[in-house]
């Protein structure tokens, strides 16, 4: 699923792929911004991505399967 991150005093939006679902990104943010912490989501490649929480402006939940790419997609 590809995520989009808008981030305070950011001019840039960061984008994260990811194989979390749109209920495990939502968890993690609530959880992060109730005990003012670290916003982690671990990207598809095996790598993290850390906002502190009170500095995420939006977050974009893109939908959970890729679009098909080519001439013979139906």
């Amino acid at each position: 699923m590809e995520i989009k991150l808008g981030i305070a005093d950011v001019a840039r939006e960061v984008t994260v792929e990811t194989n979390a679902t749109a209920a495990e990104v939502t968890a993690a943010l609530r959880s992060a911004l109730e005990s003012d912490g670290i916003f982690e989501i671990a990207d598809s490649k095996g790598g993290k991505v850390l906002i502190p929480a009170r500095q995420v402006g939006f977050v974009e939940l893109g939908s959970a399967s890729a679009r098909p790419v080519g001439f013979g997609a139906v």
